[in-house]
């Protein structure tokens, strides 16, 4: 068992409840807990410690909304991940922990920018316009490299969801498979990078009920809450651990 304080413990359970809510009705608030993950376990074994504990919240979204699926973007979008994945276990590879975190932190801020982009997409996109082969390769890109290196592809891919118009099960049914699909490829690159430690399986078997009620909870919460309150609530926290991430010696 890894050796904490009683406030890591505690920043650990609540990211771990976060997890769940992201995955079952508030896509882009698990970024809070990528921070968190990596400003209290080592940043590289972080990624693999989270990563079991994202698969576990994916099961619940793809039971929830697996009748809402567009395979054929999940197609378009395949052979642009693989080769972002393959990038970023190069990255993981030749990165100690330090750069890991900086970058981490860095991915982080992009993210929020990405995140305040897609408000504005949400307000200025009208018509339905299917995204092209070109965004699907940034997009799926990036998604893929992000994912590999911090866990951190949510908001990333849900702009390019956006882009497509889905309505909102649709998003979630279509983004549930994607993040399932592609963080279950990333344990035996992460396994055999050393990411996937003991300690780490042991944390993920003390926090697994916590993101199963979660995920409970944030099916029943998204109809319940103001979003765009609490985006803003979760932006603000996340900028506040990518910088501590990077300025952190």
């Amino acid at each position: 068992m890894p050796e904490l304080p009683a406030v890591a413990w505690a920043l650990l359970a609540v990211s771990a409840f976060v997890v769940g809510i992201s995955k079952t009705g508030l896509p882009g608030v698990g970024t809070v807990s990528i921070a968190v993950f990596a400003a209290v376990l080592p940043a590289k074994e972080s990624t693999g410690t989270l990563l079991l504990l994202l698969i576990l919240a994916d099961v619940f979204a793809i039971i929830a909304y697996r009748r809402h699926v567009e395979w054929r973007m999940l197609l378009r979008l395949a052979p642009a991940v693989v080769i972002g994945l393959g990038l970023g276990v190069l990255f993981l590879a030749v990165a100690d922990d330090v750069v890991a975190r900086r970058v981490i932190g860095g991915i982080l801020l992009a993210v929020i920018a990405i995140t305040l982009l897609r408000r504005r997409a949400q307000r200025a996109v009208v018509e339905h316009q299917p995204p092209q082969r070109v965004a699907a390769a940034v997009y799926g890109g990036l998604g893929g490299f992000t994912t590999m290196v911090a866990n951190a592809a949510g908001p990333v891919m849900s702009m390019y969801f956006i882009a497509a118009r889905f309505p909102v099960k649709q998003f979630l049914g279509t983004g549930a498979w994607f993040f399932f699909l592609v963080n279950v490829s990333k344990v035996p690159f992460s396994a055999g990078l050393g990411l996937i430690t003991p300690e780490g399986l042991w944390l993920d078997l003390l926090l697994a009920p916590l993101v199963c009620i979660g995920a409970v909870v944030g099916l029943w919460v998204a109809k319940r809450i103001d979003q765009a309150r609490f985006e803003s609530i979760v932006i603000a926290l996340t900028v506040v651990g990518a910088l501590y991430l990077l300025l952190r010696p």
